[in-house]
């Protein structure tokens, strides 16, 4: 991850970089991922990025309608069936909270 995420995100086809996702198929009903994001590296969570592994991998028949997403911050269920809008679900957990004073940008 840390050495083929940033070569793909800086690639020159990507002028403006570009999120990558590297998904390993455990089993019809299960995808561990992990996904490089452009300008920060490699993140704990992606709900997009699951979303699209799945619909990846559902067109290619390789997983059923229903799939749990398992990311290094926790795991989501995304439903497809292969047509119509996704559905993903999962839980939402503060990691951080901070203060900025305005006055200072």
């Amino acid at each position: 991850m840390s050495r083929l995420g940033p070569v793909i995100e800086n690639h020159p086809d990507f002028p403006e970089q570009t999120n990558v996702g590297f998904v390993e198929i455990t089993d019809r009903e299960n995808l561990q991922l992990r996904v490089w994001e452009r300008g920060v590296g490699e993140t704990r969570a992606c709900g997009s990025g699951a979303c699209a592994a799945m619909a990846v991998c559902r067109e290619q028949g390789l997983v059923d309608d229903r799939v749990r997403v398992k990311l290094s911050g926790g795991a989501v269920e995304v439903d497809w069936p292969g047509t119509g809008p996704l559905s993903m679900r999962g839980p939402a957990e503060t990691v951080f909270r901070g203060e900025i004073e305005l006055a200072l940008l």
